[in-house]
């Protein structure tokens, strides 16, 4: 508790964008967000007040960062379980709690119980040497898709393997460097859908709706919400499988469910217990962010409104590019606003590489291929500079 407002502290391990914009929703309900960050100049700890300086893998640390705190929730998936359950026992709150939290961290156990709990996986298998995968694909075909189990993001940790000769070398060459690996089915899909909600400890949930995310050589470009053409049964389909799984696990706070639309029905990709990059667009597209709700469940509050503030919102992920000069970035950002007055631009504070996600783009509407070609063109000229469709804004 904050003794100078009398209302809770959340301490969030992880310092990064999801920590950042989990703070700003905070500061809207008069809260402190306590920031367990691994340096000063993490995207988190450049705007938060109270900032606790240490490594997620260090147990002292995280009691530091526990200590006081209503509840202890997370930016990311990678603290130690065996640190999440001391801080359990000694009397602090985690949410989402160490049992729940695995099934996000380990994939191979995630496919495993929900495998058990009868969802729809692809078919799957934990790979100890070459002959598994192998044998894997004599039995369903390749090409097949080789996982790092813990760890990988953004097109990390996920290799596409060909042929019995590819997977040899790049088995051989993890396993040697100590990578727990599984093989599973490559998926015939024809898109990439996420669902996301929120669920409080007693039970509490909701839902936002379906949305689809596009995929650009393993990283989420943009997301489109709600996802175009979606057969409503479909949509009832994903909210209650979301809402099963919750529940099966206990999460309390945000699940994302990553998911694969095929001809044949759902498939569950990926979960994350934690803000998601698929529900950006709620900041403005929707009554209730997932941030805020996030600290509504983790907090065990009524949860809010989850309708949609727009026909149509989408978020253009910004990724980096080569590094520019801070005044280089502050110029792009001006004739995007110029151009697009309606653009929301949200930027992480984070430097710049090929690749890696400094911020998005969000544009609300009601024709989605105007929606959607003003976010695309926005987000990537704030990464090169550029506009694609020629526009100078010196004419």
């Amino acid at each position: 508790m904050d003794e100078r407002t009398g209302l809770p502290v959340v301490t969030m391990v992880g310092g990064g964008q999801l920590a950042r914009m989990t703070h700003q929703a905070a500061v809207a309900l008069g809260q402190s967000l306590r920031v367990l960050a691994t340096g000063p100049d993490e995207p988190a700890a450049l705007v938060a007040p109270d900032v606790v300086l240490g490594d997620h893998r260090d147990l002292d640390a995280l009691r530091r960062a526990a200590a006081g705190a209503e509840a202890l929730t997370f930016d990311h998936e990678h603290v130690p379980g065996e640190h999440l359950r001391a801080l359990v026992a000694e009397g602090h709150t985690v949410h989402p709690g160490p049992d729940a939290l695995h099934h996000a961290q380990d994939k191979l156990a995630m496919r495993t119980r929900l495998a058990e709990l009868g969802e729809p996986v692809p078919p799957f298998a934990a790979v100890q040497g070459v002959d598994d995968v192998t044998a894997f694909a004599a039995d369903h075909g390749w090409p097949v898709v080789l996982k790092a189990v813990r760890g990988g993001y953004d097109g990390r940790g996920v290799w596409m393997l060909d042929d019995a000769e590819a997977a040899r070398a790049t088995v051989t060459e993890l396993l040697a460097a100590g990578t727990p690996l599984m093989v599973e089915q490559r998926v015939p899909l024809r898109r990439e859908l996420a669902t996301v909600l929120a669920r409080s400890p007693f039970g509490q949930a909701a839902v936002w709706p379906v949305v689809e995310t596009v995929q650009e050589q393993g990283i989420c470009t943009e997301v489109l919400a709600p996802a175009p053409g979606l057969d409503p049964g479909r949509g009832e389909e994903a909210d209650q499988l979301a809402l099963r799984i919750a529940e099966a696990l206990g999460v309390v706070g945000l699940l994302a469910v990553e998911l694969f639309e095929t001809a044949d029905g759902l498939v569950v990709n990926e979960l994350a217990m934690r803000p998601h990059n698929s529900a950006h667009w709620t900041i403005e597209g929707s009554v209730t962010s997932q941030f805020e709700q996030h600290l509504r469940a983790v907090l065990d509050y009524p949860l809010g409104a989850t309708t949609t503030t727009a026909p149509v919102t989408v978020m253009a992920n910004v990724l980096g590019g080569d590094p520019v000069p801070a005044t280089k970035l502050d110029e792009r950002l001006h004739h995007t606003f110029a151009r697009f007055p309606d653009a929301r631009v949200h930027l992480y504070g984070k430097g710049e590489r090929p690749g890696r996600k400094i911020g998005h783009v969000t544009v609300r509407g009601d024709d989605l291929d105007a929606v959607r070609s003003r976010a695309r063109m926005a987000a990537d000229h704030l990464s090169t500079g550029v506009w694609s469709d020629g526009w100078d804004p010196h004419s």
